[in-house]
C-alpha cells in the first residue's frame, strides 16, 4: 500500500518574486485583447498619479445608532508580541520589519492587514494589539510604504472600525490616521484592477464615511455607496456566485457583504433602506452558494486560486449572517443526509458552473465554468472540466490547491491543467495561464446537459474547447455518471493523434493499493503501467474501489497544496488515453 511520498515544505523566502523574460507577443495580444480599455489607460494614470497626504484633522466621530455585531472571526495571526503567523509562516517584527524583501509580498500584505484585531479570543490579546497599533504608527510614515498601498489600507481601516466598534481603544494618531488615509484612498482607487480590489477599495470608503461625520465623511461614503452599487451587479451572479469562481475570494466577498449589512445597521438611518435590502439579499444568495461548493468535511473545494484559511470558514461565515438575521435554507456545511434521502442529488449553480452531486455517503463537485470574467481573470487555473470528491465524509480526489501568489516556477505549475483532476493534452493546458496572473486564450465550457431522474444514476456531461489552437481542433468532452455507490468519469477527446492524459489527485491522507499486483514492491506499483484496479483507502479505513478502462494508468507523485505555505506530498493516477478516450470508475459501500 502507497503512503504519501516524502513530505515537501516550503522555505520562507522571496522565491515567488522573481522575474520573467518578456513573454511571446502572442502571449501579450490575446491576454491584453480581452482587458476594458479603462484597464490600460487608469494602470498607466494609476503609476503616475500621486495624490495629495492630506494630513487635517479628523471629523468628529458619528454616534451609533443601533447596536455592532460580532463579525466573522479569522484564525489569530498574532501569536506572540510582535510575532506573526501568515500563510503557515512565523516571524518576529524585529527580524523582518514591516517591507523586508525577504519574504513574500502577500505576507507583507498580511502584516498591514491587522486582522488580528478582530481575529478569534482577540480580547486576550489587547496588549498585544496595544502595542501592534503603536509600533505601526512610529514606523509607517503616511503614503509610503506598503501599508499604504490601497489593498493592504483598505482592509485595514475596516479592521480599525471594527475594532473600535468592538470596544478596542484606538490610539488617538490612529483615529487622526483614519482620517488621512480615508483621503489618500481616494486618490489610489483601484480601478485598473476592478474585482475584489475594488470593492475592498469601496467598502473602506463606506466604513470611513459611517465612523465619521460631517460634509467630508458623507463624500467619502457616497463615493463607496457608488462604487459598490455598481460594482454588486457586476462581480455577484444572477447564482449567488462571485464572478470570479473562486470559493475562497466567494467566501471574502460574503464576508465583505456582511460587514456593510452590520455597518449600515449599526449606523442606521446613514444608508438607504433599498440598498440594505439587496445588500442583504445578495449576502444570502451568496451564503447558498458557498454551502453547495463546501465539501462534507465543513470547508471549501479547491477551485482556481482557494486556499483554505484566508477567508472566514464556511460556518463561521454562516453564524455571522445568522447574527445578522440573514437567513440561509440550504443546510450548514457537514450535515449528514437526512434519512429517506435520495439516492442522488443534484445543484447546479449556473451561470457560476458548478454542480454538486450528492448522495448518502459521497460528494462530488464539477467544474463546467468559464475560468472567470474575460477582462479579470487573475486568479483563475486551468481547470476547466475537473472536479473533486468526498467519500464518508472525507475527501479522496482533490485538485491541486494553491500555496503561493506572485511570479515562480511554483506558482505556475499550481495553476497548470496538469496540476487538476482534468485532462492535458500534448503537455499543454487547456488554458494558457502564465506569469503570476495572467491568463492569454483560455477554454470555454459549452454543451452542458444534466440529465437527473429519481432511481436512476445522475449524469451530467460538458464539452470545452480549450484546446482549439492545436491541430485539428480537438475538444475534451467529459461525462460524470453519479450513482449511490459509484461514479463513472468518461472522456473523450475528438480528434485522434494528441497524447491525453487524465490525472487523478488523490488527497494525501488516502492511501493506495494496486490490487493486480499486492506482492509487487512499492517502486514497481508507482511505475506500473497498464494497471487497471485500484483500492483506496480513506483515514476513517473506509475503501473505494477504482478501476480504469480503455487507457493505461501510472502512479507519479504528485503535490497538494491545502493552504497557503503549505505543502503536501500526494499521489496522481495518470490515465493516459488509447484510442481518443479512457474511462475510471470509483465505487464504494
Amino acid at each position: 500500500m502507497l503512503r504519501a511520498p516524502v513530505s515537501t515544505t516550503r522555505i520562507f523566502q522571496a522565491t515567488n518574486q522573481t522575474t520573467t523574460a518578456v513573454p511571446p507577443l502572442n502571449l501579450l495580444f490575446h491576454t491584453v485583447r480581452h482587458l476594458k480599455p479603462a484597464q490600460v489607460y487608469r494602470r498607466l494614470w494609476f503609476r503616475l498619479h500621486k495624490p495629495t497626504l492630506n494630513l487635517a484633522p479628523a471629523p468628529a466621530r458619528r454616534p451609533a445608532a443601533g447596536a455592532w455585531v460580532a463579525p466573522a472571526c479569522r484564525r489569530p495571526s498574532l501569536v506572540a508580541d510582535g510575532v506573526f503567523s501568515f500563510l503557515n509562516q512565523t516571524a518576529s517584527l524585529q527580524a523582518v520589519g514591516w517591507d523586508s524583501p525577504d519574504v513574500e509580498k502577500l505576507w507583507r500584505y498580511n502584516q498591514h492587514y491587522h486582522d488580528d484585531l478582530n481575529a478569534a479570543d482577540s480580547t486576550q490579546r489587547r496588549a498585544w494589539h496595544q502595542n501592534l497599533l503603536s509600533r505601526w504608527l512610529a514606523d509607517n510614515p503616511p503614503g509610503q510604504g506598503t501599508g499604504w498601498e490601497p489593498y493592504p489600507l483598505s482592509l485595514r481601516l475596516v479592521n480599525w472600525v471594527k475594532f473600535a466598534q468592538a470596544g478596542g481603544t484606538l490610539p488617538a494618531q490612529a483615529q487622526a490616521l483614519l482620517a488621512v488615509q480615508a483621503r489618500w484612498l481616494c486618490g489610489r482607487l483601484e480601478w485598473h484592477l476592478l474585482g475584489n480590489h475594488l470593492f475592498a477599495n469601496a467598502k473602506a470608503l463606506v466604513f470611513a464615511g459611517l465612523y465619521f461625520q460631517g460634509a467630508e465623511a458623507q463624500g467619502w461614503l457616497r463615493q463607496g455607496l457608488q462604487i459598490i452599487g455598481r460594482e454588486l451587479p457586476e462581480q455577484l451572479l444572477p447564482d449567488g456566485g462571485n464572478f470570479e469562481r473562486s470559493p475562497m475570494y466567494h467566501g471574502i466577498f460574503l464576508e465583505d457583504l456582511l460587514d456593510l449589512v452590520n455597518a449600515a445597521a449599526c449606523w442606521a438611518g446613514t444608508v438607504d433602506g433599498p440598498a440594505q435590502a439587496r445588500w442583504r439579499q445578495a449576502a444570502q444568495q451568496m451564503a447558498q452558494w458557498l454551502v453547495v461548493m463546501t465539501h462534507p468535511d465543513g470547508e471549501i473545494a479547491h477551485f482556481n486560486d482557494t486556499a483554505i484559511g484566508i477567508a472566514p470558514s464556511p460556518a463561521e461565515l454562516l453564524r455571522y449572517a445568522a447574527r445578522l438575521g440573514v437567513a440561509v435554507s440550504a443546510p450548514t456545511p457537514g450535515q449528514e443526509p437526512a434519512p429517506g434521502a435520495l439516492a442522488t442529488h443534484v445543484q447546479s449553480l449556473q451561470p457560476s458552473g458548478y454542480v454538486r452531486l450528492e448522495s448518502p455517503h459521497a460528494v462530488a463537485l464539477l467544474d463546467v465554468a468559464p475560468i472567470g470574467p474575460d477582462y479579470l481573470p487573475g486568479h483563475a487555473h486551468a481547470d476547466t472540466l475537473s472536479f473533486e470528491l468526498s467519500v464518508h465524509g472525507q475527501r479522496v480526489l482533490v485538485n491541486g490547491g494553491t500555496s503561493c501568489y506572485g511570479i515562480s516556477a511554483e506558482r505556475l505549475r499550481e495553476r497548470e491543467t496538469a496540476a487538476h483532476n482534468t485532462v492535458e493534452l500534448d503537455g499543454l493546458s487547456s488554458s494558457e495561464v502564465w506569469s503570476g496572473f495572467r491568463v492569454a486564450r483560455r477554454a470555454y465550457p459549452r454543451g452542458l446537459h444534466i440529465q437527473s431522474a429519481p432511481g436512476a444514476p445522475t449524469t451530467v456531461r460538458c464539452s470545452h474547447d480549450g484546446y482549439r489552437r492545436l491541430p485539428g481542433k480537438p475538444v475534451h468532452t467529459r461525462q460524470w455518471i453519479f450513482a449511490a455507490g459509484e461514479l463513472t468519469v468518461r472522456d473523450t477527446v475528438s480528434r485522434p493523434g494528441h497524447r491525453a492524459v487524465a490525472r487523478y489527485l488523490l488527497h494525501p491522507q488516502v492511501q493506495i493499493e494496486q490490487q493486480a499486483q499486492t506482492q509487487a514492491s512499492i517502486e514497481a506499483q508507482a511505475q506500473a503501467i497498464n494497471a487497471s484496479h485500484w483500492q483506496l483507502t480513506l483515514p476513517g479505513g473506509e475503501t473505494v474501489n477504482l478501476q480504469v478502462s480503455g487507457a493505461r494508468a501510472q502512479l507519479v507523485p504528485a503535490r497538494h497544496a491545502p493552504e497557503f505555505g503549505r505543502v503536501l506530498p500526494t499521489w496522481c493516477l495518470a490515465v493516459e488515453f488509447e484510442n481518443g478516450s479512457a474511462e475510471v470508475r470509483l465505487s464504494w459501500r
